[in-house]
């Protein structure tokens, strides 16, 4: 029996309910492959900030490197939206994560569901198949770069964008490894016509390619690739960037799927693997038991491929999710006309769903 040790972290907004649900397929999943599951709360954004004054307490952090895993949900809030002033943000938390937890590559997995095709503001026929992964580097270039800032008189603002060898190497290693078990075909996405940090993505890029000559290797300027992944999403395999551009590509390509609230991500690097859904708190959802869990209960299958090595236990929640599309159990924002379960809902049939089928 094998112990799998979790930090659960709700978020604010809709957080709370959605990571509810996949905390409890997450314990059905350990019951029905005998592993022992440990898990304990801590509090991030938001709830963290009108409890402690910060956004990732240290006492959340401590968890998070104590635990093979965290399970996040979101962090945000209106308040903070609509005060300039405000110090402290949320947002801070997440960046302050990143960064304390070291988490340099963002993945998120794009695939289609045959259910949602007709959701997608692409063809049908562009996005059937679609099945690729965009991993974005997620601790340097101009969210983290120095100098930052305004000037005194508050008319000019500025930003860094800084990346080092070190910081390029790890994140295209781990995109040529992800690529060998895929298709093996890399796209790397800079804009090395005009930026110096992107000649130096792809001076490295050319370095590290040759290491891995069984991979196919592509280089693409970010304004193409932001075309590409409208006009023909099946071309792509593994796509990897750097923070900004990644930041951005990857919303874009989440919506061809159809909802935002089907869409898993994982934060890795050198300490604790971070899995959360990549839709925000959504507020004005929150309390009323109608968010969409899906997306949250993938990103456990998520943990449990790459923080515990165990792809059969991701593939059975994988089936259960996709079982719950075809039987029609589903939130409203993707019921489409016909009955709308509530977010318990979802994850109980979920649950039970597991608990009945055969390892």
């Amino acid at each position: 029996m094998k112990t799998l040790k979790i930090a659960v972290l709700p978020g604010d907004g809709i957080g709370p309910e959605i990571v509810k649900q996949a905390l409890q397929v997450t314990q059905v999943v350990c019951e029905k492959f005998d592993h022992r599951l440990e898990y304990q709360e801590g509090i991030v954004g938001a709830c963290a900030i009108d409890a402690t004054g910060s956004p990732y307490p240290d006492e959340t952090h401590k968890l998070c490197m104590q635990s093979d895993a965290v399970l996040f949900g979101a962090i945000g809030d209106p308040k903070f939206d609509n005060d300039p002033k405000a110090k402290v943000r949320p947002e801070q938390g997440l960046l302050k994560m990143r960064k304390d937890l070291g988490l340099y590559a963002n993945i998120r997995p794009v695939s289609t569901f045959p259910q949602l095709l007709h959701k997608s503001p692409l063809r049908a026929d562009l996005v059937d198949g679609a099945d690729f992964m965009c991993i974005r580097e997620l601790t340097g270039g101009l969210y983290f770069g120095r100098p930052q800032g305004r000037s005194e008189d508050g008319n000019t603002a500025y930003d860094t964008c800084v990346y080092t060898r070190e910081e390029v190497e790890r994140i295209l290693h781990l995109a040529y490894n992800f690529a060998g078990k895929r298709r093996k075909k890399v796209t790397v996405v800079d804009k090395a016509n005009v930026l110096a940090s992107s000649r130096l993505w792809r001076q490295i890029a050319q370095e590290i390619a040759t290491k891995y000559p069984d991979v196919e290797t592509e280089y693409m300027f970010v304004d193409n690739a932001a075309m590409r992944i409208i006009q023909w999403p099946k071309s792509f395999d593994v796509l990897v960037t750097e923070n900004l551009f990644g930041d951005i590509l990857t919303d874009e390509a989440s919506v061809i799927t159809g909802s935002l609230g089907m869409l898993p991500s994982a934060s890795i690097g050198l300490h604790t693997s971070v899995f959360e859904p990549i839709h925000g708190s959504y507020p004005q959802a929150a309390g009323k038991n109608i968010a969409n869990p899906l997306a949250t209960i993938l990103s456990a299958a998520l943990m449990f491929e790459y923080a515990f090595h165990m792809p059969e236990e991701a593939a059975c929640i994988r089936k259960a999710v996709t079982a719950s599309m075809e039987a029609g159990i589903v939130t409203e924002d993707i019921a489409d006309g016909a009955k709308a379960y509530s977010t318990d809902e979802v994850g109980s049939w979920i649950v039970e769903y597991i608990g009945q089928e055969r390892k």
